[in-house]
């Protein structure tokens, strides 16, 4: 193995090439030439000793060490990442990069009004959002702080309930026009379900509980939530979202309530470490805040 320390960009960039499968594409998403990509590669290659990658037909497969040393190369990546957001933060005043993670809904349908305000009152401030549904680890720092639809189960985590979420069954009026509204759940075998495609531990949960919503009776099937509330709103059937969001649509009309109705326990948290940070800390309230004031629409 060659003596030289693998830059951390190096990294970056494997993991890049790991998730396109090619050096053009991990490029074009990096704001890099091809060459350069390649270089990186290479010299991560030449530190380590090691063969990352294989050139197919397909592209590039990475070889059983690359896919061995992934999660690691993952963990350095997402240490950079925070650590530069520290940096960034320091100076006068509220300053740097928080970086959130929320699911789809809460990031498009709820979060913009609260960030906008946090940022006019911070503008030294800067925003990452990532959407996504899965649990992004925040001891691992691939978050600052989460907001998340369950109990946050780590320790180190500086967590704060709200309290739940109503979601409910709900179609367009325009869909109920043409094929009527259903009056009991057992109704729901005549109409078009909209709902997830891929099972998940939460998904089949779900299904032991309201065996109902099988994939099998499903319509239309996308695992983005986003997906689903658009075809909810474009009438093409019957589905699940928010009641909060759902009431302020005059054309959404909530079915079946005393018969379906789900609280989603919603949570803020960020690691205990960042307690003292003035970035996190004025995000984490904001965000409490913020949730707790659209909560209170609810009642």
């Amino acid at each position: 193995m060659a003596d030289a320390e693998p830059n951390w960009e190096w990294y970056r960039t494997f993991l890049k090439v790991m998730d396109t499968g090619s050096l053009s594409a991990a490029g074009r998403e990096m704001g890099l030439t091809q060459p350069t990509v390649g270089r990186h590669i290479d010299n991560l290659e030449s530190a380590l000793g090691l063969k990352l990658f294989v050139r197919s037909f397909d592209g590039f497969s990475p070889t059983d060490a690359a896919l061995e040393l992934k999660p690691y190369a993952a963990g350095i990546s997402a240490t950079t990442s925070a650590l530069r957001r520290v940096a960034s933060s320091h100076g006068i005043g509220v300053r740097g990069t928080v970086r959130l993670t929320a699911s789809e809904i809460v990031s498009v349908e709820i979060l913009p009004p609260i960030l906008t305000a946090l940022k006019e009152e911070h503008p030294a401030l800067n925003i990452e959002l990532v959407m996504s549904n899965s649990a992004d680890d925040l001891l691992q720092r691939e978050a600052d702080i989460a907001v998340r639809m369950f109990k946050p189960a780590q320790d180190a985590l500086i967590a704060k309930r709200l309290g739940g979420i109503e979601v409910g069954l709900h179609a367009h009026r325009r869909y109920l026009a043409a094929h009527g509204t259903p009056g009991s759940i057992d109704a729901l075998s005549g109409h078009a379900l909209i709902g997830f495609d891929n099972e998940s531990a939460y998904i089949r949960k779900f299904q032991a509980q309201f065996p109902w919503f099988s994939r099998a009776n499903l319509t239309f099937r996308a695992d983005s939530d986003l997906a689903q509330l658009a075809a909810i709103r474009a009438g093409f059937g019957i589905g699940i979202c928010q009641v909060a969001l759902a009431a302020k649509d005059t054309d959404l009309v909530h079915l079946l309530p005393r018969q379906f109705s789900l609280k989603l326990d919603t949570w803020v948290a960020m690691h205990e470490d960042l307690r003292a940070s003035p970035r996190c800390a004025v995000t984490f309230a904001a965000l409490v805040a913020g949730l707790n004031a659209y909560m209170r629409e609810l009642l």
